[in-house]
């Protein structure tokens, strides 16, 4: 008797991408179309001021594989967290719709029996990471201080992952983070509860430029990451 095939849900927060929607969405589907398993998307659109909803409600209409979820105010972390739980598949994927791979997804199914959650690391060994020097130092940066404040030993948190829905669905309730840090601090109560970290290399090349700027995030990225903690400590955890 055939092993059933693996359901893996895809979610992809999208804001003001009325140009870049509709060959993305392509592109996506046809790297999903070669992996192992059953896949659906969901485009998590949020507060967009031009007509990405309308085109994404288009793209979806009569497909059972891609489904959109509106939200009224712009919230990238928000987003992710609205279409982690409304997930339908075994697992949930978390893609960018200029950042997603077919291989990755293929490769971190192959790590079920050994992961709960698998993270496509930029600076795993083997990870070959094309941005500017700024932007790699960033990373670096950042990774530092999830080491001194949590002592996370996961070296990259931002990005592609695959997680298993049980896990999205026990941990997601007591996550406090939306905007830039809501996976961040997923992955942060995930490793402290326990739950299996697996890391896999990924090649990062950068389809278009930063559309926000990346010095004005560390502020509020600091104070959020900061407000984690605080909050962690006082759960005790």
């Amino acid at each position: 008797m055939p092993v059933p095939k693996p359901s893996v849900t895809a979610v992809v927060p999208i804001h003001n991408e009325a140009g870049f929607l509709e060959g993305a969405v392509a592109r996506l589907t046809a790297e999903l179309a070669g992996v192992d398993a059953r896949c659906d998307v969901i485009l998590a659109e949020n507060g967009s001021t031009d007509d990405t909803a309308a085109i994404a409600e288009r793209l979806a209409s009569g497909r059972d594989d891609l489904s959109v979820l509106r939200l009224p105010d712009p919230d990238y972390g928000g987003a992710m967290r609205e279409g982690f739980l409304a997930a339908g598949g075994e697992w949930v994927a978390n893609f960018d719709i200029d950042y997603f791979s077919g291989p990755f997804l293929q490769d971190a199914l192959g790590l079920a029996g050994e992961a709960d959650i698998v993270v496509a690391s930029k600076r795993a060994a083997g990870s070959d990471d094309r941005r500017s020097l700024f932007r790699r130092t960033g990373t670096l940066v950042f990774n530092r201080i999830l080491r001194l404040l949590f002592g996370s030993r996961v070296s990259d948190t931002h990005g592609m992952k695959l997680v298993r829905k049980e896990v999205v669905d026990a941990v997601t309730p007591s996550v406090i983070s939306t905007k830039d840090l809501f996976d961040t601090e997923l992955v942060l109560r995930a490793e402290r509860a326990g739950y299996r970290i697996a890391e896999l290399p990924v090649v990062v090349e950068e389809q278009r430029d930063a559309r926000s700027s990346y010095l004005k995030r560390v502020p509020r990225t600091l104070r959020g990451l900061w407000r984690i903690r605080r909050q962690m400590r006082r759960e005790g955890r």
